[in-house]
């Protein structure tokens, strides 16, 4: 799936479902892996979630524990 072409035709709702699943695990994969280095790289919380589209609070309290728990793991 590297384009929207080659994503299944919602005419075959069984496939284009499983492709939207796929997305939204993908997505999430990816936000999380880019707001773990965007702290790294020293990015305030009000920046993170400028990028995001999503109020400060909605930012910090979707991924603070990720990235508190894997300070912990260092």
């Amino acid at each position: 799936m590297k384009n929207i072409e080659t994503l299944p035709s919602a005419d075959n709702p069984e496939e284009a479902l499983a492709a939207v699943v796929a997305l939204r695990h993908l997505a999430e994969l990816l936000e999380r892996q880019a707001v773990k280095e965007a702290i790294k790289q020293g990015w305030s919380w009000s920046e993170i979630a400028g990028a995001l589209g999503v109020s400060k609070q909605a930012a910090h309290k979707r991924h603070a524990t990720d990235i508190h728990s894997s300070k912990k793991d260092r």
